[in-house]
């Protein structure tokens, strides 16, 4: 399926908590029913005042041109959707959201290991915006992460779901790809991955530490955001 993640940021006036209370209880109902949505996810923070943004909100679809006619393609952070409810969406965005300020990706999503047939509600998730070291391409920064590193990740200690992103539009990308891992126990989590705050880790054994050794090999960590928070499913027809 085709993923479209946005790192959301609040509009300048409003708290962290206005801005929760207003995206779950207003934009929400008007997304999950965009034409072409399949499965539609909000992540709010598990530590607010330390998180990089104010929330993630992923939508789902079948087919890359309907999610591009409703939210946009890679390369602004801007869009003028044509369809009804897409349009409706996109016109509240502006209630509640830096829309400038706000990273986000398109992708394909990979499975590389699931032990929840999908149910990720209430689970935690740390969600990894990677970029490639200098020097590296994008296609060698591909190979390496997915023949190399996933095979770690995948196995580190407390993992019950993990999820790799490649962008369809690797040039006009604000990312190289997103990596997400779910985990049941939050102290697992932080453990494993560290907790907000800060873009490095300090793991000291198992898998989650030989992962993090190999991170050097291919990203920039220091230009990486991270998020870690609570997943809620709001739609799931996939």
């Amino acid at each position: 399926m085709y993923k479209h993640v946005a790192l959301l940021v609040r509009k300048d006036g409003m708290s962290h908590d206005e801005f929760v209370d207003y995206w779950q209880n207003n934009h929400t109902p008007i997304a999950r029913d965009i034409e072409g949505v399949t499965r539609y996810q909000t992540v709010l923070p598990t530590d607010p005042e330390n998180a990089e943004f104010d929330g993630l909100a992923e939508l789902y679809f079948d087919d890359l041109d309907d999610l591009h006619e409703a939210l946009g393609s890679p390369g602004s952070r801007d869009y003028d959707p044509t369809k009804e409810v897409a349009a409706e969406a996109r016109d509240d965005v502006d209630n509640f959201l830096d829309v400038q300020e706000r990273p986000r990706v398109i992708g394909e999503e990979i499975i590389q290991k699931d032990e929840t047939d999908g149910d990720t509600t209430d689970l935690y998730k740390h969600s990894a915006f990677l970029v490639r070291q200098d020097g590296m391409s994008h296609e060698e920064f591909v190979d390496y992460w997915q023949n190399n590193h996933t095979p770690i990740a995948r196995e580190i200690e407390g993992v019950v779901r993990y999820a790799t992103v490649l962008p369809t539009d690797p040039e006009n990308a604000e990312f190289d790809g997103i990596a997400e891992l779910y985990f049941e126990d939050k102290d697992a989590l932080y453990d494993a991955l560290g907790s907000e705050g800060s873009r490095d880790y300090d793991p000291d054994r198992g898998k989650a530490k030989e992962a993090r050794e190999d991170v050097d090999n291919f990203l920039a960590l220091e230009k990486r955001p991270r998020f870690i928070g609570q997943e809620t499913v709001q739609k799931d027809e996939s």
